[in-house]
C-alpha cells in the first residue's frame, strides 16, 4: 500500500489541503471523500457513531482509527482508548492531534484485552470477504474481557442493485453482494485496490452466533446502515 489515505490526512493536518480523496468501487462511480469530514467533531458525527461512543466503557480499542476522532472524544470523557490503524500517516496524525495511545497495527496482530472494541465507518469493511468474517470475529472475541463488547457498524447495500422496477439484478452465482473492490486515489495517484465488505445485519448475526457471540441491533441509520453490539452469549443486554 502507498498509504495515500495517510498522506491525505497529513496534508490536511499540516495545512496543505488542496483537494479531496476520490473513492469508487466495482459497482459505483467515483465519489469525493472530503478531508474535513475525516477530522469531524462529535457533533458532526452520524447518530450511529455518536451512539457507539456513548456506549463505550472501560478500556477501549479503536480499530481503524484514522485521524483519531473517536479516541479523542473518548479521552475527553476520561476513558482510556488505544487507537490502531494500518496507515502510518493516520497514526502520525492521531498522535499529533493528542491521541495518547496510537499504534500502527493490523487488528489480527492485537493481543491485549479490552472492555470495548470499536469498529466504525463501516467496521465490517476490514473483514474483506464473507469467508474471512469468522476468522476476524473469533480474534475479536479473544480480545474481549469477560463482560466486553464489540460495537460495529455496516450497511446492507442490496439497494445498490435495485432496478427501476423494484427488482434486483444480482448474479446469484457471484460472491456475496456486499463484497466490493475498493479504489482510492489522491492528488492523481492511485492506491493499490483492496477488498472491502459491507455486511447486512442478518448475516453478521448468523456468523456471530456460530462462533458463540450474541449479536444485537442497537440502532438503524437513515440509509440502510446499522450499529450492532457483539458480546458473549451469557451476558445480559443493557441496550
Amino acid at each position: 500500500m502507498k498509504d495515500l489515505f495517510g498522506k491525505a490526512l497529513l496534508d490536511y493536518h499540516n495545512g496543505d489541503y488542496t483537494e479531496d480523496i476520490i473513492t469508487s468501487t466495482n459497482i459505483s462511480d467515483e465519489d469525493e471523500l472530503p478531508l474535513p469530514y475525516l477530522f469531524r467533531s462529535f457533533s458532526e458525527m452520524p447518530k450511529i457513531e455518536q451512539k457507539a461512543l456513548k456506549l463505550c466503557k472501560g478500556k477501549i480499542l479503536d480499530v481503524g482509527c484514522g485521524a483519531g476522532n473517536h479516541s479523542l472524544y473518548l479521552q475527553q470523557k476520561g476513558l482510556k482508548a488505544k487507537a490502531i490503524d494500518i496507515s502510518k500517516g493516520a497514526i502520525e496524525v492521531a498522535k499529533k492531534r493528542g491521541v495518547l495511545y496510537a499504534e500502527i497495527k493490523n487488528i489480527l496482530e492485537e493481543t491485549e484485552t479490552f472492555d470495548t472494541i470499536l469498529l466504525l465507518m463501516n467496521g465490517t469493511g476490514i473483514f474483506q470477504e464473507t469467508t474471512q468474517v469468522s476468522k476476524y470475529l473469533k480474534h475479536l472475541k479473544s480480545l474481549l474481557k469477560p463482560n466486553g463488547q464489540v460495537l460495529i457498524d455496516s450497511s446492507d447495500i442490496k439497494y445498490m442493485y435495485e432496478d427501476d422496477d423494484g427488482g434486483y439484478w444480482m448474479d446469484m452465482n457471484a460472491n456475496y453482494y456486499g463484497e466490493l473492490d475498493y479504489f482510492l486515489s489522491y492528488k492523481g495517484k492511485n492506491e493499490t485496490p483492496m477488498k472491502w465488505l459491507y455486511l447486512d445485519f442478518d448475516t453478521l448475526k448468523l456468523i456471530s452466533e456460530t462462533i458463540g457471540l450474541k449479536c444485537e441491533l442497537v440502532l438503524k441509520g437513515e440509509h440502510f446502515d446499522y450499529l450492532a453490539k457483539l458480546s458473549f452469549l451469557h451476558q445480559k443486554s443493557n441496550l
